[in-house]
């Protein structure tokens, strides 16, 4: 009884400074999007959000990997073996250089021809464009070499360390907004190189931090075929999910960028930086709640994971819909008083993905739940085959029957609403 008091005070604790962090990041993201799209123009706009997108396309590798190594890290502090808990962080440590290294090849080959011959990106914008994707490309890397500290610093619910790092990052970007309006050079690329900057910054503090503060972390690089395949056979069974993931978000960016070019790019680029934003609400509440989870199953106290499963849905659906119901009715007014300039479908695509986020607070804690197990097949299975038809579902409807825009939405919407049904019947 003195433990679970204890994990639900740390639970307690952690939601708050996440939410210190969600507060703080959310008045940075609202202006300094207002500032950057004006800046930029809604070109530049989409031209930036439709490039980098070619890149992050591999985020379903770093996604699939990242649930791997947040679950190895978790559930091997649940368990309190250190010598077992470095052993697999210096194997994961080598799969991450690996998929580093992976990212740059795709980059400059496949995702190199990719941008020269299929992207719609304005004649006088070429050269801006391609700095921007190689910036996307180097962005990515970081992002790929900080998921294993990243992943610790959740495992040990060391929240208060993603505030204070969240302040650091929101300051740095308040720069980089003033540093776009007063230097002379291309804007485009001057936001994207500092950009990389920051991301940069973020992962050498990371690596420091945990370096000094869980001795897990200064493991060198191992290799171990058996955990290879270990880990690698868990995150195959997530990669489904993760490729669905990247299908809606990156896939369908392109296909809008090939049929209607840069301008509808900026609108959904916006939406979803307003589905993050109101995501946060409840996922600040689910990532405290989430290492409990894993390490309960780890300890075999089943009955608190089942009570953590339970609450973590019913509070995070409750919570999104409070953000999403008054958004969704008053879009319009709420971005004409943000952006000033509101890109044409903006107010539909908001509404739309607002709708797809009230499913993800259903499906997310579920996820975790079943990860902490191990066991995958099945429950990856019904994922996938949902999901992966959502791009060409997408570029049917655009291809054959010349759509309007806003109907792509509809496919991810579709595929959502059955995929979180089909988690639930699982579960």
């Amino acid at each position: 009884m003195h433990q679970m008091s204890e994990n639900n005070r740390r639970i307690a604790k952690n939601t708050l400074m996440l939410y210190f962090r969600m507060i703080l990041m959310m008045l940075i993201g609202l202006y300094t999007s207002r500032v950057v799209l004006q800046t930029l123009g809604v070109v530049d706009y989409g031209v930036n959000n439709v490039v980098g997108g070619v890149v992050t396309m591999l985020s379903f590798l770093t996604g699939s990997l990242g649930g791997a190594t947040s679950r190895y890290i978790t559930f091997g502090l649940g368990k309190g073996n250190l010598e077992k808990l470095e052993f697999t962080f210096g194997n994961i440590l080598t799969i991450h250089y690996i998929l580093a290294f992976v990212v740059l090849l795709f980059g400059e080959t496949i995702g190199l021809w990719f941008f020269n011959t299929q992207l719609q990106i304005p004649e006088a914008r070429q050269t801006a464009a391609f700095w921007v994707y190689q910036f996307s490309i180097m962005s990515s890397i970081m992002a790929v070499l900080s998921v294993p500290y990243n992943a610790a610093v959740v495992a040990h619910e060391k929240m208060s360390a993603f505030a204070y790092m969240s302040l650091l990052d929101g300051t740095l970007k308040l720069l980089i907004v003033f540093l776009l309006i007063v230097l002379p050079y291309d804007k485009l690329i001057i936001y994207a190189g500092l950009f990389l900057g920051v991301q940069t910054l973020d992962r050498i503090i990371y690596y420091v931090y945990c370096r000094r503060r869980f001795e897990e972390t200064r493991a060198m690089c191992r290799y171990d075929k058996k955990m290879f395949k270990e880990i690698f056979a868990y995150a195959g069974w997530t990669m489904n999910g993760a490729l669905a993931d990247m299908g809606y978000t990156q896939g369908l960016n392109i296909l809008l960028n090939m049929f209607f070019g840069p301008a509808v790019n900026a609108a959904r680029g916006i939406a979803v930086h307003v589905q993050g934003i109101s995501q946060q609400f409840c996922t600040n509440f689910q990532m405290a709640l989430n290492p409990q989870i894993t390490k309960s199953y780890a300890q075999g106290n089943l009955d608190y994971m089942h009570q953590l499963l339970i609450r973590s849905s019913k509070f995070s659906f409750f919570i999104m819909l409070f953000i999403a119901l008054p958004l969704m009715l008053e879009a319009k007014y709420v971005l004409q008083v943000w952006l000033g300039i509101v890109p044409g479908n903006t107010v539909t695509f908001v509404r739309l993905t607002l709708i797809i986020s009230l499913l993800f607070t259903l499906r997310n804690p579920i996820i975790v739940s079943v990860h902490a197990t191990g066991n995958l097949r099945r429950f990856q299975l019904v994922e996938g085959t949902m999901l992966l038809s959502i791009v060409p579902i997408a570029y049917l409807l655009l291809k054959f029957l010349g759509v309007s825009p806003w109907w792509v939405f509809l496919c991810p919407y579709y595929c959502r609403s059955h995929d979180a049904v089909g988690k639930i019947v699982y579960c």
